[in-house]
Parts: C-alpha cells; structure tokens; sequence
C-alpha cells in the first residue's frame, strides 16, 4: 500500500459547508489523511455522555473524538457514492483515510459515514452528497418531464372535443329541410277507393250516352222520301 501522502489536500468550501478537497492526483490505494483525537472510553459515564458529530467508534468500548481543530480529517464529508474509505486498526486504535478510487485534483474527497450516523444526521435534512442530488435531479426531471406529458395529452383531448364540437355545430348549420311525409293508407282501403272510382266513371258514361237522342227512323224515311221528289 502507498505511504502516507504529504498533505495532497486543502479544506475548502463545498455543499454542505466546509470539506476536504484534493491538490494532486491521488491514486487508489494512497492512504490520504489520520482520523485522531481523544479517545473516549464508552465504560465510563463521563465518556459516554459526550455528544458532538466528530465520534468516531471503532470497538464496542473506544471512540475517537474527533472534534479537535488539528484533526484535518474531520472536514472530510459523508458521500453514497464516496471515493475513500475508514481504514480502521481496532487493536492501534488508529483511524486512516484511504482513497478507493483515483482522485483528481479539485475533487472534493469523501467516505462513507455508516448507517447509524446516516440515520441519526443525515437522513432527516436529507444527504446532500453529488451521488444523492443526481438521483433527485433526475426524479425532479422525470416528475417534470410526466407533468408535461399529462398537460399535452389533456391539451391533445380538449383540441379533439373542439373540433368535434365545431363539426357538430356545422353540420347543424347546413341541415335540409325535412320532406313532407305522405301520409300512406292501408292497401285494402285504397283498392276499394280505386274501385269506387272506377265504376262512378263507368256509371257516368253510361248515363251520358243514354242522354244523347236516338234518331228516329220516321224522319228518316220522310227525308228519303222528300229527296226522291226533289229528283
């Protein structure tokens, strides 16, 4: 493993306030800074009772309190996604900060705080680490991008409605005037009516060419016989 570096770091301002930035390239493996301080002796109550966010535990009975100001490593922020991690010696009781991944210069160097001090701090305002605030950047995206896609498609099914509304009042606008319906009679009573009909042009007929004068044969004879005298 690569020996101690010679301080490839600076404290520098970051999103939660102030935080251990990277001067040189770190390589994996490179042990970066000592987490120290007084340690504490969980068995006794005057110990046990100190409370402040610099307690670092590393044995069911030790704890490293790390809120003194020559502790460097304390600036050093909690990250989901870290880029070093708490190399920790229980039988030294010595905290080391080593890098698991390849730091460059001006990234901000973090660990890894664990689930009880994630919980008790950092869960109820919400962890701030870049991993943490692109997954809500992306949910904020999404939530965005769906709301959108809500609203178009309401606009889409109020655009339709419009139109079919306006075709309906169009249609409306331009409709004929309705044909008088003739009123239809039952076959059997129009046949008897064509019938009756028929047979009073008949009776008409016949009663008109009785009414005309017959000639009679006796004005014929007598105009025959008045002719043959004129010869």
């Amino acid at each position: 493993m690569p020996a101690l570096s010679n301080k490839p770091y600076r404290i520098g301002r970051s999103k939660t306030g102030l935080g251990l930035f990277a001067t040189q390239p770190i390589k994996k493996g490179t042990k970066i800074i000592r987490y120290f301080g007084p340690m504490l002796d969980c068995n006794k109550k005057k110990d046990d009772a100190v409370e402040n966010k610099y307690l670092f535990q590393i044995s069911k009975r030790w704890t490293v309190d790390g809120s003194v100001r020559k502790n460097i490593a304390r600036y050093i922020n909690h990250a989901c996604n870290p880029n070093a991690e708490s190399d920790v010696n229980v039988r030294k009781r010595k905290i080391i900060i080593r890098a698991i991944k390849n730091i460059e210069p001006g990234d901000e160097i973090n660990y890894d705080y664990g689930t009880d001090y994630f919980k008790e701090y950092l869960k109820p305002i919400g962890c701030k680490c870049e991993s943490c605030e692109k997954k809500r950047k992306k949910k904020a995206a999404e939530a965005r991008a769906e709301k959108a896609k809500l609203k178009e498609k309401a606009a889409r099914k109020a655009q339709k409605q419009a139109d079919r509304d306006a075709g309906k009042a169009k249609a409306g606008g331009k409709a004929k005037p309705e044909k008088a319906v003739k009123a239809k009679t039952p076959k059997g009573k129009s046949a008897k009516a064509k019938t009756s009909k028929s047979a009073a042009s008949k009776s008409d007929a016949s009663k008109s060419a009785a009414s005309k004068p017959k000639a009679s044969k006796t004005s014929t004879s007598k105009m025959s016989k008045s002719k043959s005298k004129a010869a």
